[in-house]
């Protein structure tokens, strides 16, 4: 009996044991150990630090890392050693010109007619905020070819057929255009536009894939609120003429002007959370930095000083200092990672801080880029919100080490702006 009872609380020890290493971060840990690992920095970023890994070289030059318990080796990986990201800084004052991929509804009106007054476009389901993609199965990119096909469509007393964009989603309506009794002409009821302009700074280039990176936030039209989806663009070099000082409420601005339109400095093919994106050959103008420096991912930024490249009169970069605040550290690609404050007496004197137009200035901590300048808060024009570099990089297409990991491993006037 007694050897009976001896047997199953033995059992219940090794059960409870078993469980209790299983669960452990150091098991589970070695469980995920990953087969293929990189090695950027001399540093393998992998998770956590504390697991006794030796790096190696064998006699063909392969790379390994390995996992040991005690100094018995348990777990191999082989490490690809990956060169720092390097891109050049920007801080250069931009000129952004947007054509949206359709025509953007941006309200309703109505069309007087002999009936009373009616928007057509509001009846027939068409929103605020929704982007018109084709008309009777033809692409339309332009207002005028729209003004044309509504014109044609009434004198044939015929209805228009629309694949519009919302949230995502693309929906059919479809349209009778009505005589405005007033106007003498046919009319959908609709407000529409289909281009956008402003300025902003430049964040990076890359100089060998000539990809660059600005804004740090999306573009979005200025009635509705929603992001423009990118037809066409191009970047222009743009003059800061003066600026419009942010006080408490009311967040201040730079006012520029375009310079040489007809010189294109690059192009927009993307709008996203974390800014716009395409192809640069070359910056518009030289700034503090003409050469590449190393980009700073997240695991590297810290509480602390830094600085911000940024132009406040005419098309001169200049560096000011700030205080990074808080570190958010994201494991997925989000927008306020950074809680920035301005410390320059002079930026602070000149602007009260971050300005409109500011969005998209570099931040620079021991000499490598971090992130981007992205919000002001409104009651505090000092302090702001900046985004991870690594975010910006990934949407422009250019790789990091961050990009690699998963899983275990990741740990280691219209006015657009």
């Amino acid at each position: 009996m007694q050897q009976k009872w001896l047997k199953r609380c033995l059992g219940l020890i090794f059960v409870l044991l078993l469980t209790v290493v299983s669960l452990s971060p150091t098991w589970q840990d070695f469980m995920a150990f990953p087969s293929k690992i990189r090695m950027v920095n001399g540093k393998l970023l992998i998770k956590p630090a504390h697991l006794p890994i030796q790096y190696s070289t064998d006699e063909e030059g392969i790379h390994y890392a390995t996992l040991n318990i005690g100094k018995i080796p348990v777990k191999r990986a082989t490490v690809q050693i990956v060169p720092p990201v390097k891109v050049i800084p920007g801080g250069q004052s931009i000129g952004i010109k947007l054509k949206s991929k359709g025509i953007m509804v941006v309200g309703h009106n109505l069309v007087q007619t002999s009936a009373g007054n009616v928007s057509p476009a509001e009846r027939a389901g068409i929103q605020v905020g929704d982007t018109i993609l084709r008309v009777n199965g033809q692409a339309v990119t332009s207002v005028k070819t729209l003004g044309l096909l509504a014109m044609e469509a009434g004198k044939a007393n015929k209805s228009l057929h629309f694949i519009v964009s919302r949230e995502n989603k693309q929906h059919q309506v479809s349209l009778k255009p009505l005589m405005d009794q007033k106007e003498q002409t046919y009319r959908m009821g609709m407000y529409v536009r289909d281009t956008a302009a402003g300025v902003g700074t430049l964040t990076f280039l890359d100089p060998i894939a000539h990809k660059y990176g600005a804004l740090g936030h999306v573009i979005s039209d200025v009635d509705t609120g929603q992001p423009i989806i990118v037809g066409q663009g191009k970047v222009l070099r743009s003059h800061v003429t003066s600026i419009q000082k942010g006080e408490s409420g009311e967040p201040g601005e730079k006012r520029a002007i375009f310079t040489d339109e007809d010189q294109i400095l690059g192009n927009i093919v993307r709008n996203t959370p974390f800014g716009i994106f395409g192809e640069m050959r070359e910056l518009p103008n030289k700034g503090l930095y003409n050469k590449p420096i190393a980009v700073g991912l997240q695991e590297e930024v810290k509480e602390g000083p830094a600085n911000i490249l940024t132009v406040v009169n005419g098309q001169k970069v200049e560096s000011f200092k700030i205080q990074i605040v808080s570190v958010n550290k994201q494991r997925s690609a989000s927008t306020k990672g950074l809680i920035l404050k301005v410390t320059d007496p002079r930026l602070l004197k000149l602007t009260g801080g971050i300005v409109q137009g500011m969005s998209g200035s570099p931040i620079i901590q021991n000499g490598k880029i971090i992130g981007a300048v992205t919000h002001v808060f409104v009651n505090d024009p000092s302090a702001g919100y900046g985004t991870f570099i690594e975010w910006m990089l990934k949407d422009a297409g250019i790789q990091t080490i961050a990009d690699t990991l998963t899983g275990a491993a990741f740990f280691c006037r219209y006015s657009i702006f």
